[in-house]
């Protein structure tokens, strides 16, 4: 399963792609899609083309993304949403599912807090992926999405692979609204 987490952002709009296979995650690329200081309609255009590119590069069968979540300035969330909306436009294609994570579930299912530094985010992404060094904030926000992504994807395999057609201890299942949300 190939999995490409995103970041949006009106100006840099990270990206990460993994592959797992079997209970193994593998960093496949990552980088950010930069937008040039340009009018609105242009920043738009230049994140979707930058998306487009990457899912026709890199196939991936899932993408993950970060949920709008209420800025204190309306305008920026307004843009933030828009950013976010053109990003999944790029990527939206027969097969791909798509998930979407909030901040907190993001950072808990990554550093095990949901209240986590973008520090200990990049470090996580870094210890799980095995790479050289901590990727940058964007990307490795994104990676980190891709992450939570495939550890949920396989938590809810792994459950109803344990107990098919029961609930396990309350311990080790996932609320029902996020359970609904994956598609193994």
């Amino acid at each position: 399963m190939r999995i490409l987490g995103i970041d949006p952002g009106s100006r840099f709009t990270g990206y990460g792609v993994v592959e797992v296979v079997g209970r193994a995650v593998h960093h496949v690329a990552s980088g950010i899609v930069r937008v040039a200081n340009e009018p609105w309609p242009g920043r738009l255009q230049s994140i979707f083309a930058g998306v487009r590119d990457i899912v026709e590069a890199h196939r991936p069968d899932h993408l993950a993304i970060e949920r709008v979540f209420v800025h204190r300035n309306a305008e920026s969330a307004l843009k933030l949403g828009q950013a976010r909306g053109a990003a999944l436009c790029a990527a939206l294609s027969p097969g791909i599912h798509i998930a979407e994570y909030s901040p907190n579930e993001i950072k808990l299912a990554i550093v095990g807090r949901g209240h986590a530094t973008k520090e200990q985010v990049q470090h996580m992404v870094q210890m799980l992926l095995r790479l050289a060094e901590p990727p940058v904030a964007d990307s490795a926000d994104a990676l980190a999405i891709a992450l939570c992504h495939a550890h949920l994807s396989q938590s809810v395999v792994a459950t109803k692979v344990a107990a098919p057609g029961r609930r396990t201890r309350r311990w080790r299942s996932l609320p029902d609204d996020l359970a609904a949300r994956i598609k193994p």
